[in-house]
């Protein structure tokens, strides 16, 4: 088909070729763009074509039909530098119009060997781990005290869910017996309260203020008294179990910006920065033991208060932040039970978000023009909560920052 026959013949034999009369369409310069017949499954290409007449030849062969999955192109003409040259080329053009959104779809597919692969690599992170039983399985991970090897879980764990949704996108539902991809995404959840345990612990024995105070206090520190005697002695392991609990207790406790965490932290800190505790009498430690017991009732009392909300959004400490600081600016509602609901909502839509495309936490910025409408949605129209700009921006504010410091504390070092 070039200039053989007249125009309506040309017409009725692509027709003729649609309905499958025709097995073969010879073709010079024509049919390039805008001829759609799905049955075309196979390209034999003659002469190199350039450019975008080559990228818009190149996909007539890409469309669905019965039980191919797969278009073929026959290259005669070493086609490959020109390709490579056009491809390189649109691809530039896509990145410019997009910018820094462009990482978002540099993963959106995965030959059936990069699949297979990642599994593999997955099962190999997962062998020391008992998958069977999410019991066992915090059991095993709450004994590593080791940041980065629990980092290195939680990121197998995070690409099983991603490629869970890869799978499922693209059709390769073989792949899904492979891994019980829904247990993996209950461990993974583990693993991530697991390492905001470690993190918190680290931030607190790395702390500029709180360094010596709980740690070097607790395991260096030898008391030396002036006289030494068997209830001096008594004394001071007294003084320095009670520390390890509210030090323990403090650990323990997900929310560092909270007001009263902060004031409970100051105290212990004015309670031995006053002099060394090697130059302490015994009425100083017996009084330094009943104020570390007061702090340490309040801490616990904090830490019950905290995990009776944490357990309200299913575990997730990053809500249970969002809720405390939302009551503490006030302004909001006079409801908290609709705050709540307004944040579940809104968990709902960012969890699903991020569970599309973890690559989305890489953008900032777009992750928070993504968030923006959804948390108004969820407060205004759902709750019936009256927001200003400025309370709108604060809450969007608040959960892009919980989810970008959970991906950071953990994602990066990916």
């Amino acid at each position: 088909m070039h200039d053989t026959g007249t125009k309506e013949d040309r017409k009725e034999w692509v027709e003729a070729f649609k309905a499958g009369k025709i097995d073969f369409l010879f073709v010079f310069n024509m049919l390039l763009t805008g001829f759609d017949a799905k049955r075309l499954k196979k390209l034999y290409l003659g002469r190199v074509i350039r450019k975008h007449n080559l990228l818009q030849a190149l996909t007539r062969v890409n469309r669905t039909y019965k039980n191919f999955r797969y278009g073929y192109v026959v290259d005669f003409a070493d086609i490959r530098r020109e390709f490579d040259a056009t491809n390189k080329a649109y691809f530039d053009e896509l990145q410019a119009e997009l910018g820094d959104e462009m990482e978002h779809y540099s993963n959106l597919f995965k030959s059936q060997e990069e699949i297979a692969a990642e599994i593999e690599h997955i099962k190999d992170v997962l062998f020391h781990f008992n998958t069977e039983n999410a019991e066992v399985f915090s059991q095993q991970i709450n004994a590593i005290q080791d940041r980065q090897t629990v980092l290195e879980l939680k990121k197998a764990l995070a690409d099983a869910r991603s490629l869970y949704n890869l799978i499922r996108l693209q059709g390769e539902y073989t792949f899904l017996a492979q891994l019980d991809f829904q247990k993996l995404n209950l461990l993974y959840r583990e693993t991530s309260n697991h390492l905001d345990l470690l993190n918190l612990k680290e931030a607190i024995e790395q702390g500029t203020d709180t360094a010596n105070l709980l740690n070097v206090a607790l395991e260096e520190v030898i008391f030396k008294f002036t006289k030494i005697g068997e209830e001096e002695l008594v004394l001071a392991d007294k003084l320095k179990n009670t520390l390890r609990r509210t030090r323990e207790a403090l650990a323990s406790n997900f929310d560092q910006q909270d007001p009263e965490f902060v004031t409970l932290k100051e105290e212990l800190e004015r309670l031995f920065k006053q002099k060394k505790l090697s130059e302490v009498t015994q009425e100083e430690m017996n009084a330094n033991i009943d104020a570390l017991n007061k702090i340490h009732e309040r801490v616990k009392e904090l830490n019950r208060q905290n995990h009776q909300l944490r357990q309200k959004y299913n575990g997730d400490a990053k809500y249970t932040r969002i809720h405390k600081r939302l009551i503490e600016r006030g302004g909001i509602s006079d409801s908290e039970r609709k705050i709540f609901e307004a944040l579940i909502g809104v968990k709902q839509d960012a969890d699903e978000q991020v569970l599309q495309n973890t690559l989305i936490l890489d953008n900032e910025s777009y992750f928070e023009r993504v968030m923006m409408p959804l948390v108004i949605h969820r407060f205004m129209k759902q709750q019936q909560i009256k927001l200003n700009p400025d309370a709108s921006r604060y809450i969007n504010h608040l959960v892009v920052a919980e989810y970008l410091k959970e991906f950071n504390t953990g994602a990066r070092v990916w």
